[in-house]
């Protein structure tokens, strides 16, 4: 057989995950999977609301949570993957960052407790990496990497750089009513950085959402004998739309109706909720209360004492939007839902009754949402909900570094900020 420049060019390829050309994201691969969360494991059980950042020090580690709903076991593995800042697979070999061989399976389930639908809960302890920076971890079955379930992004931090951050009334007059701006600053004296523009990267993201994470380009003071970088733009690179405090709804019960469902209909197999039929609020006076900024918490009140992990039940519930039909397609947007991905985040229109719906299968807990129509690759949530500067928010600063001749980013600067914070 001839040899060709072209044959050559596809066994190399062949020889190369898919995920290092390519972006990876926060995903579910199979319907089945459900409830997935990943956070730092912590005493109190609101920890599962919490970022999925840990520092290299840090005596916590990082949990994963995921259901299947199934009614036998599955061999599933994990494998972690070092990423760069942009979230494309580093240079990075698995013996760079982990002592050990880079495959775990997940050996950690219990079976539903008299659930209508069955599934199989699996928990799994993160190890400890050697190395800061973004990372992916990948789920797959059956020790085949190319059957993938799920992959979640975290972070782990070394504490370098010296970063600040707050909170302030956009530079904008215009914008002082509905968005929120982030300034930055970061003292990089501990670092051998001899060009901070193109060494040193710095993103923030509001609410855990990656959909609308921002770099922040150049800094708008830069001082190199004082080795001081801020970032105080005027021209919005760092200004948020504030939104509105989180709709939610209360799962927790089957034998009730919580806070905002209209009605829970029990049957032999299967248990439906309709929740409130929700109105758009653009023009409404701000109101304070209580939110999880988007995410979820898993939680029954109908048996007290047990584990809500195993013991909550799945239930079918609806949401429905009443406006007129629209030429946008209009999503729902929040963890549940994995901020408009999934493939039910997009609400159809019931031209019975003239409004727009979406059914989820979501387990017994708490769950924050927002509606919104897509504008190219963001989704929009004012027309809908409206926005105020006053709106509780959290935030993260993330600094990352390389260094000359290395083959990888470090995340050398983390800061979290989360002001009048307000949690359940």
């Amino acid at each position: 057989m001839k040899f060709s420049l072209k044959n050559s060019w596809l066994i190399f390829f062949m020889g190369i995950p898919f995920f290092a050309f390519s972006q990876i994201e926060d995903k579910v691969y199979k319907d089945h999977i459900q409830s997935v969360r990943l956070f730092p494991l912590g005493a109190e059980y609101d920890s599962q609301l919490d970022a999925p950042v840990i520092s290299m020090g840090d005596s916590r580690s990082l949990v994963l949570l995921f259901d299947d709903l199934a009614y036998d076991p599955e061999l599933y593995s994990a494998k972690l993957i070092h990423c760069d800042a942009d979230w494309r697979q580093s240079q990075l070999r698995d013996n760079d960052f982990l002592p050990r061989f880079n495959e775990f399976n997940i050996q950690d389930y219990e079976y539903s407790v008299n659930t209508r639908i069955p599934y199989i809960h699996y928990r799994f302890q993160l190890p400890n990496v050697t190395k800061s920076g973004n990372y992916v971890l990948k789920v797959y079955r059956g020790r085949d990497e190319s059957q993938v379930i799920l992959t979640r992004r975290f972070m782990v931090y070394e504490s370098l750089f010296a970063v600040g951050a707050s909170i302030i009334p956009p530079s904008q007059a215009s914008e002082r009513r509905n968005s929120q701006q982030l300034n930055v600053t970061v003292n990089y004296s501990k670092g051998e950085v001899m060009d901070p523009n193109s060494q040193v990267k710095v993103l923030i993201r509001q609410n855990q959402r990656w959909d609308n994470a921002r770099y922040l380009s150049r800094p708008t003071f830069l001082n190199e004998s004082s080795k001081l970088m801020r970032f105080e733009s005027f021209e919005g690179e760092n200004t948020f739309s504030a939104g509105n405090e989180f709709r939610f709804v209360d799962l927790r019960f089957i034998r009730a109706t919580g806070v905002n469902i209209a009605n829970v209909t029990v049957e032999r197999d299967v248990i439906y909720a309709d929740a409130k039929v929700d109105t758009p609020r653009p023009d409404q006076a701000y109101s304070q209360y209580l939110d999880l900024n988007g995410q979820y918490l898993i939680y029954n009140n109908d048996r007290p004492g047990g584990n809500p992990e195993v013991d909550s039940e799945y239930i079918l519930t609806t949401f429905r939007l009443a406006i007129p039909e629209s030429s946008s397609p209009v999503y729902l947007m929040g963890a549940m839902s994995q901020w408009g991905k999934s493939p039910e985040a997009k609400m159809t229109w019931n031209a019975n009754l003239r409004l727009y719906e979406s059914t989820l299968l979501l387990k017994q807990g708490w769950y924050d949402y927002q509606y919104a129509i897509r504008s190219g690759d963001q989704l929009i949530n004012e027309s809908f909900e409206g926005s105020h500067f006053e709106t509780e928010n959290e935030y993260e600063v993330l600094v990352y570094f390389r260094a000359l001749g290395s083959r990888y980013d470090q995340l050398v600067g983390y800061v979290y900020l989360h002001p009048n914070r307000r949690r359940l």
